[in-house]
């Protein structure tokens, strides 16, 4: 059953509670949901808020309505994984070793490229986003901020100073994604928290406007946690 809440906030909840499920697998590839009759008992909701959750799982690619066969649920290759919801739902659900390696092989392709433009186009406030992030690093070293979210901040805050519109609109998956990977890519290196001078090596570049060295540094950094689970994986 949902918690009580206005009609939005339930239809929102019932995306949310057959997202998950969609995504762990409760329901087979092909197969239809249960009837509307048995959603709205099963979750204590309205068939217009069920009706409505359908179509905006639909819009996310997990669910499909064809006639005849009614709503069915989608292989993963049709899923938005750009989506922040499903990718929070894949993450939630404990991912596998297989989908950070997707993830990070992402991030190796735009983030050392979002560092050699952050170089030659950050402005001084974009600068000083990066320094923030970068001093909370470091602080979290010796326990007194947040090492997820400091990392996180430092990463965004990158790709909003490359001041490519597509890079900047990334940067909720990336961010979402990121709660994730860095936990496990840390406990794999056996640390807790970010490397302060490795990143402090990209912020120096950036700040100095050397694009390829801001390139470098990002890639070296994003290639070691992507062989970290390429490893994982052998092993």
């Amino acid at each position: 059953m949902l918690q009580p809440a206005s009609h939005n906030n339930l239809t929102h909840q019932l995306v949310h509670e057959l997202g998950k499920a969609i995504v762990r697998e409760q329901f087979a590839v092909g197969e239809g949901l249960p009837s509307e009759a048995e959603i709205c008992n099963r979750y204590q909701i309205s068939r217009t808020a069920t009706r409505e959750a359908v179509k905006m799982l639909a819009a996310k690619g997990l669910l499909v309505s064809r006639p005849r066969k009614g709503i069915t649920v989608q292989s993963r290759d049709h899923w938005n994984l750009f989506d922040p919801d499903v990718l929070d739902w894949i993450l939630s659900s404990t991912p596998s070793l297989q989908t950070l390696r997707d993830f990070l092989q992402l991030r190796l392709a735009i983030e050392p490229e979002a560092a050699a433009l952050a170089a030659r186009n950050a402005e001084q406030a974009d600068l000083d986003a990066i320094a923030d992030a970068l001093r909370r690093i470091k602080a979290a070293e010796e326990g007194i901020e947040d090492p997820l979210v400091a990392d996180i901040d430092f990463h965004s805050a990158i790709l909003r100073a490359s001041k490519n519109p597509f890079f900047m609109q990334l940067r909720s998956f990336i961010e979402t994604a990121l709660k994730v990977s860095i936990r496990f890519t840390n406990q794999f290196k056996g640390v807790d928290s970010a490397s302060y001078l490795d990143h402090r090596k990209i912020y120096d570049a950036i700040a100095a406007g050397d694009a390829q060295l801001a390139h470098q540094t990002s890639h070296v950094m994003e290639a070691e946690a992507l062989q970290l689970i390429e490893d994982r994986i052998k092993g």
